[in-house]
């Protein structure tokens, strides 16, 4: 996993020319809350923002430097909204916050109840079921119903005006409209009938009551399945340790994590969690990294390797120097990504946006035509009245809202448990569709570690100066096959015993090889002079008109190997194989994801004979050879040219591009920062079979969408045609709504049962 770098740390993020602002917002109740602050934000100049309901939080993208968080509070504000900056020290305030307001209604719930409780002896005489069926509407004096629920209308209530006043201010409607609209149609007919005295009409003090009551009910038990939906968050939070160990005047101390620099050293004893991110210097371990991974089985660890915070070390005893500390650890990077991907917006949410914007103004019309339509057809205002009500309340825009974010949070929450790293919303749902997945060779489907294993010198040539020469000119180079090839060097005898000037004006030719000077080269010559010497694939070497032996050529690539093919002033210097290893699980992946569908293409540099090899090896039939870095991105977009959707998995900075051209990317875990940056899904374990477990995890979470979707629909479908025929009381219409918002989170955390499969 070394090299993982996931994001900058901060509030604001430059990504090129844009930056992006994340803001905590207040005050928002339903899906017409988000619609129209995204409305306001989306006006100010060249701002592209999305708001979130169920994470409460707004993401404005903007050209650099032409948004301040003033100036983005300010606009949040005059929508009747809190805007607050984000982070970790932001992050814990909320959660006080959070607690102590919900703290606040619980209080005021319980108040509401005991207030509404009396009322309640209404509601048998609502239904006419009183013994003999006589209606009796004032079981308790009209007096004291109105002194009941005065204080629920408008002190525990309040927030619904409130909500209402800030909504309507910012040119739209809430559902905190509705629900004020509602009750108090029911609270100040009631009124004025109480205050003219006429017995022989009935008052709806309960009904308007224990509205609010019910709502609030939902409210609360919202608040705490919403909670739930965090947990991924909360738990990688709980992760980081708060304390290390340093070497201090000869003595073992322990210090604050957060007063550790890059470049410090700290020891991890047997079962310690590491604290920061850092590089063993000595010792050995092995070491629990399931929190990344999803793995149980512990990594072997030794000096050289990196260690990541929160991980567990094992029996060993090791002494390791930060690299990465605070938000520049890889538990900061995953948190921030999930966090991204939890406020983002998946495509399937746009429909639920569009119908939430109109929502509210529609349920006004209905419940108007409902009350004029019942007034003019039986003459009973009372009835008329209490069907509008009901319309009023029944319509649920919080469930619409709610049905896409929640699964999101929940599904993406998994997935950085079990070690896949979202980017955005939009990745995970387009994550099931693919129907292609291109992948790289080299560490996606093998190790990515390369060997020497062939050395063939030409006449005049001995092994050790064909490595020596080769090396020479890779050593500058991060290349895997360049390491191999330095490493073989380092290592040979006869190699090392090779004298000669270090090379100079070596030019990489990309996808292709080297070029560069060598002055004391002795092979093939006597004079020892400046050589020009080329190094890369055999056909590179060849453009530079030396002849590679067909023979040797052939019977090397037929094994399997990479080729690397030397040459001095044009003429054929030596052959260099080197190989890399498949992954033990390779094969296995490959048929898992040809099994869901699939079409399994393999692209890479090499030689057709070597890819073949590989190919045969993975049970992978169809294969692109010889393609260059700058052709894989072409080769992607080619495979999509008949309307199919392209996955592509790679991990180098070679995979890059065509990571970008794909509709959607995965990076493997072991893979360079620049191929981590432009892929949709990171993979943290260094396996192809994270590609079948993020489709899997796409699937899941894309149904539970779909079944939330649904469960939102019918309800208000259903719902307002059954109140507007006058078949739902409001009391069970209140009840109904607050329920709806309540199981569409419910459902979304069935998501996490979703497990890892193999």
């Amino acid at each position: 996993m070394s090299g993982i770098t996931l994001g900058a740390p901060g509030v604001v993020e430059p990504h090129g020319r844009q930056e992006t602002m994340e803001l905590a917002i207040s005050g928002m109740t339903c899906a017409a809350c988000a619609t129209r602050l995204e409305k306001v934000l989306n006006r100010l100049p060249g701002v592209q923002a999305t708001v979130n309901l169920a994470t409460e939080r707004a993401t404005l993208h903007y050209a650099a430097g032409a948004l301040t968080f003033e100036a983005a509070k300010a606009a949040v504000e005059r929508a009747g909204f809190g805007a607050a900056e984000t982070g970790a020290l932001q992050r814990e305030q909320a959660r006080a916050r959070h607690e102590v307001q919900w703290r606040a209604e619980l209080r005021h719930f319980w108040i509401a109840v005991l207030l509404t409780l009396p009322l309640a002896a209404q509601m048998p005489a609502m239904f006419g079921l009183w013994p003999g069926g006589e209606l009796h509407h004032d079981v308790i004096p009209r007096w004291l119903q109105l002194l009941l629920a005065t204080p629920v209308q408008f002190w525990i209530g309040a927030r619904f005006y409130r909500g209402a006043w800030a909504s309507l201010r910012g040119g739209s409607a809430n559902m905190d409209v509705l629900v004020a609209l509602g009750t108090s149609m029911a609270y100040f007919y009631s009124l004025a009938v109480t205050l003219a005295g006429r017995h022989d009409l009935h008052v709806y003090f309960e009904a308007s009551a224990m509205i609010i009551t019910l709502i609030l009910l939902g409210k609360l038990l919202e608040a705490r399945a919403k909670a739930r939906t965090t947990a991924a968050i909360d738990a990688l939070l709980r992760l980081q340790p708060r304390m290390a160990r340093i070497e201090r005047g000869g003595e073992v101390v322990e210090v604050p994590v957060e007063t550790l620099h890059p470049g410090d050293a700290f020891l991890l004893r047997p079962g310690d969690a590491v604290p920061v991110d850092g590089v063993i210097e000595s010792g050995s371990s092995a070491v629990n990294e399931s929190m990344l991974t999803g793995e149980s089985l512990p990594i072997d660890k030794r000096a050289g390797d990196t260690v990541y915070a929160a991980t567990i070390n094992g029996e060993g005893v090791l002494r390791c120097r930060a690299t990465g500390v605070g938000a520049s650890t890889m538990l900061a990077g995953i948190i921030r990504l999930v966090e991204q991907a939890q406020g983002s917006k998946a495509p399937v949410q746009r429909m639920a946006d569009r119908i939430s914007a109109v929502f509210v103004p529609v349920v006004v019309l209905v419940a108007f035509g409902t009350f004029a339509g019942w007034w003019l057809w039986s003459g009973d205002f009372q009835q008329a009245l209490i069907n509008a009500v009901a319309v009023l309340v029944i319509a649920c825009p919080c469930a619409l809202g709610l049905a896409t974010p929640t699964a999101i949070m929940v599904g993406t929450g998994q997935g950085a448990r079990a070690g896949m790293l979202v980017k955005n919303a939009e990745a995970l749902e387009l994550a099931e569709r693919i129907d292609v997945l291109a992948v790289d060779k080299t560490g996606t489907l093998t190790e990515g570690e390369p060997a020497v294993t062939d050395v063939v010198a030409a006449e005049g040539w001995t092994r050790g100066q064909v490595l020596a020469v080769a090396a020479a000119l890779e050593q500058s180079s991060a290349h895997p096959i360049a390491k191999a090839v330095v490493m073989a060097a380092k290592e040979d005898d006869e190699a090392r015993g090779v004298a000669f000037a270090p090379a100079e004006a070596v030019r990489a030719i990309g996808g292709k090889g080297l070029v560069g000077r060598v002055r004391g080269v002795q092979g093939g010559t006597e004079d020892g002079g400046e050589r020009e010497i080329v190094l890369g694939s055999p056909a590179f070497v060849a453009e530079h008109g030396a002849v590679v032996p067909d023979a040797t050529l052939g019977e090397l690539a037929a094994a399997g190997r990479t080729l690397v093919a030397l040459a001095c002033d044009g003429r054929f210097a030596g052959l260099i194989g080197v190989a890399d290893r498949v992954r033990a699980d390779s094969a296995a992946a490959v048929a898992r994801l040809q099994a869901k569908g699939l079409r399994v293409v393999m692209l890479t540099g090499d030689h057709p004979a070597t890819a073949a090899a590989i190919a045969r090896q993975t049970g992978i039939s169809d294969w692109r050879a010889g393609v260059l870095p700058g052709d894989k991105a072409a080769a992607v977009q080619a495979l999509a040219a008949g309307g199919a959707r392209v996955g592509m998995a790679g991990d180098g900075i070679n995979d890059a591009p065509a990571l970008a051209a794909a509709d959607v990317s995965f990076a493997i875990g072991v893979g360079a920062d620049v191929a981590v940056e432009a892929a949709d899904i990171t993979l943290v374990r260094n396996s192809l079979h994270g590609v079948a477990d993020a489709i899997d995890l796409s699937r899941a979470t894309l149904s539970k969408i779909r079944q939330n979707l649904f469960f939102a629909f019918i309800y208000n479908v259903l719902g307002i045609p059954l109140a507007a025929a006058g078949m739902l009381n409001p009391v069970i219409a209140g009840a109904a709504m607050a329920m709806s918002s309540v199981s569409v989170v419910s459902n979304s955390l069935l998501l996490k049962r979703w497990r890892l499969r193999r």
